[in-house]
C-alpha cells in the first residue's frame, strides 16, 4: 500500500496567540541550516524507501510558504528525486497570507503542487489581530485570486470559531465570505486553548474568556448546515469538501495509514511503531551534520494500541468503521470486545451501525471525545 510523505517547515514570521505546533520566529542562519539538514535527512531515506510510493505529500509548518522561492524549488525537486512519488499523487503546501506571492505561487504549480492550504481563520479584522495573524482578510482574497489564475483547481481553506468576543453574525460573515470565494474544501476548527501559547497564559491569568458551550455548538451546526448547502460535504468532524477534494493525505492519518515524517518534530508511523524527530532545530540539524538520523522518539505499538487507534481516529470520519474489515485485519471480533459500550452508547443516540459500519451520530459528534473514551481499555 502506498504510504504519505510530511514534511515540516518549521518557520513563521510571528508565532500566532493560539499555535502550539512546533515552530519558531524565522533566523535566516537557522533556515539555511534547516535546508542543508533536510535535504541530508530526505538522502538519508531515499534508500531505505527506493522501493516504496508515496501518494501523499504534504509540506505543511509552520509556515512553509516563507521559504524563497529557490529554498522551495529545492525542497520539492530533492522530494521527487529521492522519493518515489506516484504519477497521481496529491501535493499539498500550506500557505499563508503575508508570505505568497505570484512567483512563489508560479513556481510551485511547475513543481507540481497541486494543492493549497491556506490559512484565513477569519475574515473580520478584529478577530485576525486578536489572533495575532499577520495578513489581513483582503491580503488573503488577492493571494487566493492569484492562486486560482496560476492554474491551482484544489484549495483549502482553514477556518476557527468560537473566538472569544465573536459573535455568531461574524462568524456567519466570515464563511459567507469564504463560500463566495468558491474554494474546494473548508476546515473549521473550534478554538482550542493549548498550554505553552499566549492564549494559554492569558486563560491561566484568567484574562481571556471563552465563549459558552453553547454558542459553540450554535456555530458548529450552522457550519455544517450552511457549508452542505453550498455544496461542501461533512467528511471528517471538522474537514468539508466539495466532490472528490478531500485531503488524501489526512485521510491516511484518519485511517491509520503509514507515513514518513521529515523535519524537526515530525512524527512517522511505520511497520507498527510510531517514532518523532527531535523538537529543537539546532539538536535537529547537528545530528544530521554528523549524518545520523534525528530520532528523539521510538514507540513500538502493542495490537491493543493500533486497535484503539483504529477506533479514535475511523470515529473522527463520517464514514466511520468497517467493522468486517476491522475484525479482518485485527483477527478479532468487534462486537464481542466492544459488546457493553456499543449498547450503552447506542443506547444514548451516540453511534449507530448501518451495513456493519460504525460511526457517530450528531449528536455523538458533538462529544465525539467523550464517546472515544469508552473504547479505550487500557
Amino acid at each position: 500500500m502506498d504510504k504519505g510523505l510530511y514534511v515540516h517547515v518549521p518557520f513563521c514570521l510571528k508565532k500566532c496567540n493560539y499555535c502550539d505546533f512546533n515552530s519558531f520566529k524565522l533566523n535566516h542562519e537557522d533556515k539555511e541550516s534547516y535546508i542543508e539538514s533536510i535535504i541530508t535527512e530526505i538522502k538519508l531515506y531515499s534508500k531505505k524507501f527506493d522501493k516504496d510510493y508515496f501518494s501523499t505529500v504534504f509540506i505543511g509548518g509552520g509556515t512553509p510558504s516563507i521559504l524563497e522561492s529557490e529554498e522551495l524549488r529545492l525542497l520539492i525537486d530533492s522530494i521527487h528525486s529521492n522519493f518515489n512519488i506516484t504519477e497521481s499523487a496529491e501535493i499539498s503546501i500550506e500557505a499563508n497570507p503575508g508570505t505568497l506571492t505570484k512567483e512563489k505561487l508560479n513556481t510551485l504549480y511547475s513543481l507540481g503542487v497541486n494543492r493549497l492550504s491556506m490559512g484565513l481563520q477569519s475574515s473580520n479584522q478584529k478577530h485576525l489581530k486578536f489572533l495575532g495573524r499577520i495578513h489581513s482578510y483582503e491580503e488573503f482574497k488577492e493571494n487566493f485570486e492569484i492562486a486560482r489564475k496560476v492554474g491551482f483547481e484544489n484549495i483549502n481553506v482553514d477556518l476557527m470559531f468560537s473566538l472569544p468576543n465573536q459573535t455568531f453574525d461574524e462568524w456567519k460573515q466570515t464563511l459567507e465570505d469564504v463560500v463566495d470565494l468558491k474554494p474546494d474544501h473548508i476546515s473549521a476548527y473550534s478554538l482550542i486553548i493549548e498550554e505553552g501559547t499566549v492564549f494559554g497564559s492569558l486563560y491561566d491569568e484568567g484574562r481571556l474568556e471563552l465563549l459558552d458551550e453553547e454558542l459553540d455548538l450554535k456555530m458548529y451546526y450552522y457550519t455544517r448546515d450552511y457549508l452542505k448547502e453550498n455544496g461542501y460535504n461533512q467528511y471528517e468532524i471538522s474537514n468539508y469538501a466539495k466532490d472528490k477534494k478531500k485531503c488524501r493525505h489526512n485521510i491516511l492519518y484518519w485511517k491509520c495509514g503509514q507515513y514518513l515524517g521529515l523535519g524537526p518534530g515530525s512524527h512517522s508511523y511505520l511497520n507498527e511503531e510510531r517514532f518523532s524527530n527531535y523538537k529543537d532545530i539546532k539538536t535537529y540539524c547537528e545530528k544530521l551534520r554528523n549524518f545520523k538520523l534525528p530520532i528523539a522518539n521510538v514507540e513500538k505499538l502493542d495490537k491493543q494500541d493500533m486497535i484503539e487507534e483504529k477506533i479514535f481516529m475511523g470515529l473522527r470520519m463520517n464514514e466511520g468503521i468497517n467493522l468486517e474489515k476491522f475484525n479482518q485485519e485485527f483477527e478479532v471480533d468487534f462486537m464481542k470486545i466492544y459488546k457493553n459500550e456499543v449498547e450503552s452508547l447506542k443506547s444514548k443516540g451516540l453511534i449507530k451501525i448501518i451495513n456493519s459500519r460504525l460511526s457517530l451520530t450528531n449528536k455523538g459528534i458533538d462529544i465525539s471525545n467523550k464517546v472515544f473514551i469508552e473504547f479505550l481499555k487500557k
